[in-house]
């Protein structure tokens, strides 16, 4: 049975209920991101990854520092040489910029390498209303292109779907004849793209990172498709967020290797492709035309709030191949372009935030695993921790919490009260089991939730004041 769709626009409780009623999108998420973290840890392993670690977060923290002189920086070598560079300020311009660049190239169809940035911007929506075709050329972008969805995962936009969901849906889009081999199936897929990239007139990427001190945009893939995107057609897009930058070539090779390292346990991928500027008289291949789209969509005022932190990610996956929470619900139930931890902290601060936004930083149970997993160190713990403190401020916050948590004040702005309504928890929790059995199995709703899955514990019979002055008045009773 295919997986169940999710209505992105639906309710934040409702997509989570149909996520969490889905019978296969556990199995299919345990394995691809279980397998994924295993590997990341075994590649860092293999080198100094802390200080790989440390490095990565200084040399960010230095982009974030230097951004504006930087941009201009890589504004000016792009256009040294050759290329061209438009400044978006949100996702509407950054769509009407694209959309002048084909019109004026008289494009039909685009290929497009895997980016989050346009899934970000819903690119393909805009060129669709145009009247421009949009292909998807990464297989798993490939795969969910047809399926009507978007990615589930930063890196593996396909992670929640089973061999079989995939089978099923190559032999109704693609006519493939019944099989559930992995090969055949990605043949048919490389013939039916390998004509796409030879009759499309523009390619479009996203970009891993921009080298300030050459204008060169920076893509990392492990198929072919990015570089045949980027070189094929006569013209080229490059849709990179202003925090993509890195200042050096040095420094991209180390973001370099904290990102494959992370996303994916290689030591490198297998392509690193680097564009930086249209074909020059002599070269072999290249496009005619090479155009740099900065993208700030909410990304300057997320520094202004406090939220710079978030910048420095690098787009590696690993935050959430290790969160319970996303190992339990996917990505499409975050109901927006970035899912998992970081998502739950990118996506309520962007110009356009998904339905219940505000409800996405309490899909965490702050481990820490997301922070501990980070190849630049980010405190995503203290980040949704400071959204769930904005969200609290501008009145998203439910009557039962807030008495909750008058109740809670109230009580602890008193030693009698404090000590009383530990009392009175110990007694009725007693009671509770007692009258249970012994385990406490049910609770009203809301604690209901609770016990939905697992039993509720008693509160000691004494308080850990009580114990302590029992324990005192034996000492000194001794002779």
């Amino acid at each position: 049975m295919p997986t169940s769709p999710i209505d992105l626009h639906a309710p934040y409780d409702d997509r989570v209920r149909t996520a969490l009623a889905n019978p296969h999108l556990k199995t299919a998420l345990s394995r691809s991101t279980i397998r994924l973290s295993t590997a990341r840890v075994n590649a860092l392993s293999a080198v100094e990854g802390q200080r790989l670690r440390n490095q990565t977060r200084q040399m960010k923290e230095d982009v974030l520092r230097r951004l504006p002189e930087l941009l201009e920086q890589f504004e000016a070598n792009v256009i040294a040489n050759g290329g061209q560079v438009h400044w978006a300020r949100d996702a509407a311009e950054a769509n009407r910029i694209i959309l002048d660049i084909a019109r004026q190239a008289n494009v039909q169809k685009v290929v497009k390498a895997k980016s989050m940035a346009t899934e970000e911007i819903h690119l393909n929506d805009a060129l669709e209303a145009a009247g421009i075709t949009p292909i998807e050329t990464d297989l798993g972008e490939y795969i969910i292109q047809l399926a009507g969805e978007p990615p589930s995962h930063i890196v593996a936009p396909v992670v929640h779907k089973r061999l079989e969901d995939i089978a099923q849906l190559f032999q109704e889009k693609l006519d493939m004849p019944p099989t559930f081999d992995p090969e055949a199936m990605c043949s048919i897929a490389r013939v039916k793209l390998r004509q796409e990239f030879l009759t499309a007139e523009m390619g479009v990427s996203g970009c891993n990172f921009g080298i300030a001190e050459t204008g060169t945009v920076c893509i990392v893939t492990n198929e072919g498709n990015g570089r045949m995107t980027s070189t094929l057609p006569k013209v080229y897009v490059a849709l990179m967020g202003i925090e993509k930058l890195v200042p050096t070539v040095e420094d991209a090779f180390l973001q370099f290797q904290a990102l494959t390292r992370s996303s994916t346990g290689q030591q490198c991928s297998v392509y690193l492709s680097m564009t930086s500027g249209p074909r020059k008289v002599g070269d072999a291949d290249g496009p005619s035309e090479f155009h740099v789209v900065l993208l700030d969509n909410g990304r300057s005022e997320m520094l202004a709030r406090g939220y710079g932190e978030a910048l420095l990610c690098i787009r590696c996956g690993a935050c959430l191949n290790v969160c319970p929470v996303y190992r339990e619900i996917g990505g499409h139930a975050y109901g927006s372009t970035y899912s998992g931890p970081i998502g739950a902290v990118i996506s309520p601060l962007l110009p356009a935030p998904v339905t219940d936004s505000h409800k996405l930083p309490y899909a965490s149970s702050l481990c820490g695993a997301c922070r501990d997993a980070c190849p630049v160190k980010i405190d995503l713990p203290r980040l949704l921790l400071d959204l769930r403190a904005d969200a609290v401020e501008e009145g998203h916050t439910s009557w039962f919490d807030k008495q909750s948590m008058q109740g809670f004040l109230w009580a602890m702005q008193d030693r009698r009260r404090y000590e009383a309504a530990g009392k009175l928890g110990s007694f009725a929790t007693q009671l509770l089991a007692a009258l249970s059995g012994g385990t406490i199995k049910t609770l009203p709703p809301p604690l209901s939730g609770w016990t939905r899955s697992r039993n509720f514990p008693t509160l000691a019979k004494q308080s850990f004041r009580e114990q302590w002055a029992a324990r005192l008045d034996a000492k000194t009773a001794r002779p």
